[in-house]
């Protein structure tokens, strides 16, 4: 996934779950159940950018840009192995972890389909990047064993730079590309936010995460914010890609 910028602060001092580890953290079998759910949509999210990124590849214009696209995609797929890896370790399997996710998921990536080498671009940069802002805000409610992976997995596989170069490029080869361009973009975050909200609608233990009773410090209101915040990142990604937000 990629992420260029951070929209919690890393600094602030834990508190409440945020400040144990895992072994104290999960005896609350509420909070089990939110972090297996967490695992498995990032598991299933790296999983699905794996496979994403590999097809991207077949329409990149130059062998030099397929083989910048295969080692992110390689990137990406032991981001996959640590998250399964850990499912295994906390007595979870893997694949009943991932399930719940896979239809909110693939219906995301069906709807928002590139046409072309620079919308799967953008996708990947725009729809990723949201997705990975809104997994740093619950880090920040985590308890610190499962915050110390999370973050890591969320670690910016170099597509960031590499498609704001390109994206620039093509604009300046041909203006009239930044148009469709930010239209996209604006259809990607639309899709990208809603999808979260639906995922979060559908699993109790992480709707509870975010309004309040496992995570410390959220309310509906403090949710209100952390979609701004997200939203302000939004704009200022389209500003680096030279789009008009």
């Amino acid at each position: 996934m990629t992420t260029p910028d951070n929209t919690s602060d890393a600094s602030a001092e834990h508190t409440g779950v945020a400040a144990q580890d895992w072994d104290r953290s999960s005896s609350d079998p509420q909070y089990r159940a939110a972090v297996i759910d967490l695992l498995g949509a990032l598991a299933y999210g790296e999983l699905a950018a794996f496979e994403r990124l590999a097809e991207d590849a077949k329409l990149a214009p130059t062998l030099a840009d397929k083989a910048e696209l295969a080692k992110m995609a390689s990137a990406e797929f032991h981001h996959f192995e640590r998250l399964r890896n850990r499912l295994t370790e906390i007595g979870e399997e893997p694949t009943r972890a991932m399930e719940p996710f896979v239809a909110a998921l693939d219906g995301f990536h069906k709807q928002t389909a590139p046409s072309d080498w620079l919308e799967g671009l953008v996708k990947a940069y725009v729809g990723d990047s949201i997705a990975s802002d809104f997994y740093r805000e619950v880090a920040a409610r985590l308890d610190s064993d499962t915050r110390e992976l999370v973050l890591a997995v969320l670690d910016d596989t170099g597509h960031a730079g590499f498609a704001v170069e390109k994206v620039r490029a093509a604009i300046d080869a041909d203006p009239r590309v930044g148009g469709r361009l930010a239209l996209w973009a604006r259809r990607l975050m639309g899709e990208a936010l809603s999808q979260s909200q639906r995922v979060v609608a559908d699993r109790d233990a992480l709707s509870t995460m975010l309004v309040g009773g496992v995570a410390d410090g959220f309310d509906l209101a403090e949710v209100g914010r952390m979609f701004s915040r997200i939203t302000e990142a939004h704009t200022k990604r389209m500003a680096a890609l030279g789009l008009a937000a």
